[in-house]
C-alpha cells in the first residue's frame, strides 16, 4: 500500500430517500358505480447503512466519490397497491471506521466487525392511502397522507487501525526498519525526521502458518497530545492495537526518559491506553558488546521495572523472532 494512498479521514454527504405520497384513489368499475377507496400507502424511502469489509484497509475509494443518495419510495396506487420502497444504499468501509456528525462531532457508530451492518439514517415512512381514513360518515374520503421526507447530513469518517500491534517512538527510532524486517511492507525509510507521515500496516507470519497484524505510527514527538508536530492525527490509530511496542534507541541518551515521554502523551491523550499490554524494544542494538548491554540492563531493571524490555537490532536481524515470540505470548493473553 503505497502512503498517499492511505486516507484515513473524509466528509461525505448523506441523503436518505423520501417516503412515497399514499393515494388517493376511488374504486371504479363497470358495474360498480361507488366502490369506494382504495388507494394504496406509499413505500418508504431507502435507508444508509454502513457495512464492515475486511478487504478494506484505507477510505481511498472515498476520494473519487463523497455524495450518497437512498432511493425514494413511490407512491402508492389502485386497488390498496402499496408503492415499492426505496432503494437503500449500503456503503462499503474498512474496520475500525468511526462515523462522525459533521457539525456536532458527535459519534454516530462504529464499524468493527466483517459484514456487520449499522444503519445511519432511515429514509423517510411512505404516507397512508385513503383507504385508511374511510369511516361510517366519511365513505369516501379524498385525502390521504404524504410521504415523510428523508434526512440529510454531512458525516466524517475517521479510519482508527485496527492491528493487534502498533509501534510507538520517536521519530528515527526505527519503527520503518522493523516493520520492513519483520514483515513485507516496504515503508519509506529516509535519514529524517517523520520519514513515516502515514501508517504502515504489515503481517507478520509467526510458526505453523499463523500471523498477526503490526502498525507502524508515525514518531511521537512531545506535546503530541496537544496536538504538535503531527498531533491527533496518528494517536488516535494507537487506540485500536491490543498490544503497544514501544521503540527506543539503544544510543539515545537517557531510555528510560524516553519511554516515559511517550507514555505520558499516551496517558494525556486517553488514560484508557495505559491498560493495553506494553513491551520495550531496545533497537539498534548491534552498537551494544556484551559488556555495554549487561551496563544497560542493571540501570533498565531499575526503571523499567514495571514493564518488559529487549534488546533487537533490526539490520543485523537480532532478537528479531524472540520479539517475535514474546508479542505472540502478549497477544494470546491479551484481555483485548
Amino acid at each position: 500500500m503505497t502512503e498517499g494512498n492511505f486516507v484515513d479521514y473524509v466528509k461525505v454527504y448523506l441523503s436518505s430517500g423520501n417516503g412515497g405520497k399514499g393515494s388517493t384513489h376511488l374504486h371504479r368499475e363497470k358495474y360498480i358505480t361507488k366502490g369506494g377507496p382504495d388507494g394504496g400507502d406509499g413505500g418508504r424511502g431507502g435507508h444508509i447503512i454502513f457495512r464492515g469489509n475486511k478487504n478494506l484497509w484505507t477510505l481511498v475509494h472515498f476520494k473519487f466519490k463523497k455524495h450518497f443518495k437512498a432511493g425514494h419510495g413511490e407512491h402508492g396506487s389502485k386497488n390498496r397497491s402499496s408503492g415499492g420502497d426505496g432503494e437503500d444504499i449500503f456503503i462499503d468501509v474498512p474496520l475500525g471506521t468511526v462515523v462522525r456528525d459533521f457539525e456536532t462531532n458527535e459519534v454516530i457508530l462504529e464499524v468493527t466487525e466483517d459484514g456487520e451492518e449499522k444503519m445511519v439514517m432511515e429514509g423517510g415512512m411512505g404516507g397512508r392511502g385513503n383507504w385508511h381514513f374511510r369511516t361510517a360518515t366519511n365513505q369516501t374520503p379524498r385525502y390521504a397522507q404524504p410521504g415523510v421526507s428523508g434526512q440529510e447530513r454531512e458525516v466524517v469518517l475517521e479510519l482508527k487501525v485496527l492491528a493487534d500491534v502498533g509501534l510507538v517512538g520517536f521519530p528515527n527510532a526505527g519503527k520503518s526498519t522493523l516493520l520492513s524486517v519483520i514483515t513485507s511492507a516496504k515503508p519509506k525509510i529516509a535519514d529524517y525526521e517523520f520519514t513515516t507521515l502515514k501508517p504502515n500496516l504489515g503481517i507478520v507470519e509467526y510458526r505453523d502458518f499463523q500471523s498477526f497484524v503490526m502498525a507502524d505510527i508515525p514518531g511521537i514527538i512531545e506535546g503530541a497530545a496537544e496536538g504538535k508536530g503531527l498531533g491527533h492525527y496518528f494517536l488516535r490509530h494507537i487506540e485500536r492495537n491490543a498490544t503497544l511496542l514501544f521503540l527506543i534507541p539503544a544510543d539515545s541518551n537517557d531510555i528510560s526518559k524516553e519511554y516515559e515521554i511517550l507514555l505520558d502523551e499516551l496517558r494525556r491523550y486517553n488514560p484508557e491506553l495505559l491498560d493495553k499490554n506494553r513491551l520495550v524494544a531496545i533497537s539498534k542494538s548491534d552498537m551494544l558488546d556484551e559488556e555495554l548491554m549487561d551496563e544497560m540492563r542493571v540501570e533498565l531493571d531499575k526503571d523499567l521495572a514495571s514493564v518488559p524490555y529487549m534488546f533487537i537490532s533490526s539490520v543485523a536481524q537480532q532478537g528479531i523472532q524472540e520479539l517475535k515470540d514474546r508479542l505472540w505470548v502478549m497477544l494470546n493473553d491479551s484481555p483485548d
